[in-house]
């Protein structure tokens, strides 16, 4: 069996790719999500861009029971109670991005460079700052969690008093979630009748879905637990629930990958376990720029639709991305 983080090998102070939350592991040549795995129906946006980059929607696997485990025992129940009708991407959700990047001139995405600093500039418009430069812009659009910029960007106090405490205190969705996918060879439990799907109350898995692709291959489980759950043990803690889950077939994946999203140094401040008021997702002060109109905020946090969901990041990009071009043009010394 393979072993897998997303988070190891890769320089923490280095974003080096697109995508964010969408984030797809290779699984012989096939697609498994580490990050955002479903859309539904009534989301638009998704849908079209799904269609527009050829990322193959296709719908989730229901059919079959559920499992319901606690301190007693586990429990099956007659059909799908935890699951609901939703679609997945063939190609996985980070084929959406990576589409998305490849049509950009050349040039124009700079990756492995991070802002550091960001504030009004003696020239009108904005001083953008990363390690190695300094750039201006007329406007500029944050897609990150709230929080993150707070804690990550300096603004010089530039930032209203109380915006700055509403992205402080603002959670950041999957910030201090841990994901699981188990890769197997077949899905075993669709012979038994099962969908794939388990409630648990003693972990370390809270839940367990279904990630099988279309026709169930590739055939995996994936699961959510806890950041503060992730341990030396972690790993066959989770291998030895699935056993209990769905049997001894569920005792040798082909590969376990594990992303704790809690450790992504471009996700999570040190703080994201305890911002826990959802409430603050789409918060009015979003909605306007700040920074004299110039600041735009766009991660899925900031959505008063869909907040928390991919359809709720193109909402606010495409909220940011009006508000921008609707800006009276500005002649700069």
């Amino acid at each position: 069996m393979t072993h897998t983080s997303a988070t190891k090998g890769r320089p923490p102070w280095r974003p080096d790719r697109t995508g964010g939350r969408l984030l797809t592991a290779s699984a012989s040549g096939t697609a498994l999500d580490l990050g955002a795995t479903w859309f539904w129906d009534g989301e638009l946006r998704v849908a079209a861009l799904a269609q527009h980059t050829g990322a193959g929607p296709f719908d989730q696997h229901l059919a079959g029971d559920v499992l319901l485990q606690d301190t007693t025992g586990i429990r099956r129940v007659r059909g799908n109670l935890l699951d609901v009708p939703s679609y997945r991407f063939a190609a996985g959700a980070q084929h959406l991005t990576s589409r998305l990047a490849a049509e950009l001139p050349p040039g124009r995405l700079r990756l492995e460079t991070p802002v550091t600093a960001l504030r009004p500039s003696a020239r009108g418009g904005l001083e953008v700052r990363t390690p190695t430069s300094a750039l201006h812009a007329e406007h500029v659009v944050l897609a990150l969690p709230p929080a993150l910029a707070a804690e990550r960007i300096d603004f010089d106090g530039a930032l209203p008093d109380d915006l700055l405490r509403l992205a402080r205190s603002t959670p950041v969705w999957m910030g201090a979630v841990a994901k699981v996918v188990a890769h197997y060879p077949t899905a075993f439990w669709h012979e038994a009748g099962l969908t794939g799907a388990a409630f648990s109350r003693s972990g370390p898995l809270q839940e367990v879905h279904d990630m099988s692709g279309p026709g169930g291959r590739p055939a995996a489980l994936f699961g959510f637990a806890y950041a503060r759950a992730v341990g030396p043990a972690f790993e066959s803690q989770v291998t030895d629930q699935l056993v209990r889950l769905f049997g001894p077939d569920a005792a040798s994946p082909l590969a376990l990958h594990l992303q704790n999203w809690n450790a992504e140094h471009w996700t999570a401040p040190p703080t994201a376990h305890r911002l826990i008021d959802y409430s603050l997702f789409g918060h009015p002060l979003y909605q306007q720029p700040a920074l004299d109109g110039r600041l735009h905020w766009a991660s899925t946090e900031t959505a008063t639709d869909h907040p928390g969901h991919i359809e709720g990041a193109l909402a606010a990009g495409e909220r940011a991305a009006q508000a921008v071009l609707s800006a009276p043009a500005t002649t700069h010394r």
